[in-house]
């Protein structure tokens, strides 16, 4: 049986978390980007479906992304319209699909997994602090706006909290309480546990759109008003429907800053995606690993056909891929299944789909980015050591204080330098204050020895002791670089005989043959 037949079942059922967590955030974002609201549910629908389809990735899922508003909203305002925009999101899917024939995915390889770490659990933080808003009825703030300096108010993410602290509405709170009480029993109470036919999402939102109807039939202050719902555009005839989908103007494509626009969201997009997968490989219960090159051609398919329908750019976005495999998601059924939903509901239900209370979707995040940011993830990278934890918890900082990007490219930074130190330092295994003259000395070499360990091992030749016996042992070494060969061979016919040093070479393979002197045994 396959795999997709094993986990059809729990697929959908994640498909239909997805798609509620994924409904506010196309809308939010779409808002936060200037863009019409029915673009970002275009994106939503197209990630899901088109991108699933071809994406090799059994659980990313990709829809309008966070990271894009604001080049999205600059761009807009610079090139004049929306239709000129869409110009640009097309030719961006063109230089994606380019990007994945000359195999640029193979970068994603080069991303540490201490910063890839430190960016999941930065997005869990960030979830938890943007999400508290619209737990207790204060969100001014968009859905899906995931900046430190927030854009509709100029404020930051703190002082936004303080301000939702002031303001909180206690019927948002209500059914924020009782929805986390839903879904931490769902993860802790046996029988729940073991309940697979409807996941405690699902049961959420459904009781929080209850206990509002309850409050408006009551009569109750603790009414949840129509801005704190979810607001999805309900069209009144099938030429509003219709009306909803923009055309982009091609005519514009002559432009050099609709190519300058275009480029910009091909490589942003690029990259986010990349990070996505990356970071969805890693949570991965089964430990699969994605073709990124395949994921570059279906997200360059997907946005060439999301700018012709008038829909927004899109990437693999970590949140609804958290969503999708916290929910039971094992196999890219789960984000078909969501894009689906996402257009049959807005054709057919949208009315229905506006009386959900953000408080209980914000309940679902917090579970969400609490599990990203555990404090079991801070413990297991402290035990990891210092090289691991540094660039682990700068990235977490970086990113939650700047953006998504600007966090990464600091803490790739930072673990290229600490890579870069301690490949200096692990060259080779050797303690100095352990040999006096006349020992025998050994000098293990590590498994890869670069140019970087050239200074290094110079300086430890340089300095051992005369008249010693020295092994350089290279048996667990599969690469040596050309400048440190040369150093030894020069240590070997030089350097070693100035001081009367007896030198044997251990496991060193044949390529790396050297001219050796009287002085050199070989084993």
């Amino acid at each position: 049986m396959s795999n997709r037949s094993t986990y059809f079942r729990t697929d959908i059922l994640s498909g239909a978390v997805v798609f509620l967590v994924a409904l506010p955030l196309c809308l939010g974002i779409a808002l936060a980007s200037g863009a019409p609201l029915f673009a970002g549910i275009i994106a939503g629908v197209i990630g899901g479906i088109v991108v699933g389809i071809l994406s090799k990735s059994q659980l990313s899922v990709s829809g309008p992304a966070a990271g894009l508003t604001a080049i999205i909203l600059a761009a807009i305002g610079t090139l004049g319209s929306y239709q000129t925009f869409l110009v640009a999101v097309v030719l961006a899917g063109g230089i994606q699909i380019v990007l994945g024939l000359v195999k640029a995915g193979t970068i994603s390889n080069y991303f540490p997994s201490n910063v890839i770490e430190g960016m999941l659990t930065a997005i869990g933080i960030i979830i938890i602090l943007k999400q508290v808003p619209h737990a207790i009825g204060y969100d001014v703030d968009n859905e899906g706006d995931f900046f430190f300096i927030e854009k509709n108010t100029g404020h930051n993410t703190f002082s936004a909290l303080i301000d939702a602290v002031n303001y909180s509405h206690l019927g948002a709170i209500t059914i924020t309480l009782v929805s986390l009480a839903i879904l931490i029993a769902f993860n802790k109470v046996a029988f729940l546990k073991k309940l697979k036919v409807v996941p405690g999402a699902l049961v959420v939102v459904i009781v929080g759109v209850l206990i509002n109807e309850f409050f408006k039939l009551s009569g109750s202050s603790l009414v949840i008003s129509q801005e704190h719902l979810v607001s999805l555009p309900v069209p009144k005839s099938f030429n509003d429907f219709t009306g909803q989908f923009s055309l982009p103007n091609f005519a514009e494509i002559t432009r050099p800053d609709v190519w300058v626009v275009a480029l910009t969201i091909a490589v942003v997009a690029s990259i986010e995606t990349l990070l996505c997968i990356e970071a969805s490989d890693k949570l991965d219960p089964l430990k699969r690993y994605t073709d990124t090159n395949r994921e570059l051609l279906a997200q360059g398919t997907g946005n060439i056909l999301s700018g012709l329908l008038g829909g927004l750019p899109m990437t693999s976005v970590i949140v609804r891929t958290s969503a999708n495999i916290n929910s039971g998601g094992r196999t890219k059924t789960a984000t078909i299944a969501h894009g689906i939903l996402l257009l049959l509901a807005v054709v057919s239900i949208p009315a229905i789909l506006n009386k959900i209370p953000l408080a209980c979707l914000a309940a679902v995040l917090l579970m969400i980015g609490y599990k990203l940011a555990s404090p079991a993830v801070f413990k297991h990278m402290w035990k990891s050591g210092k090289y691991q934890f540094i660039p682990f918890i700068i990235t977490v900082v970086a990113v939650v204080f700047t953006d998504l990007l600007e966090g990464v490219a600091i803490g790739l930074v930072v673990s290229v330098f600490f890579i870069l130190r301690a490949n200096l330092k692990l060259a080779y295994f050797f303690k100095k204050e352990e040999y006096h003259e006349g020992e025998v000395i050994t000098i293990k070499l590590a498994q890869e020895v670069s140019f970087l360990n050239k200074a290094a091992i110079k300086q430890t030749l340089n300095h051992l002791p005369a008249q010693s016996k020295v092994v350089i042992d290279a048996t667990d070494t599969f690469y040596i670089d050309h400048d440190v060969v040369q150093l030894i061979k020069d240590f070997l016919n030089i350097g070693s005989r100035d001081k009367d040093i007896r030198v044997s070479l251990v496991g060193f393979k044949d390529e790396y043959t050297m001219e050796f002197s009287s002085h050199v045994s070989s084993n």
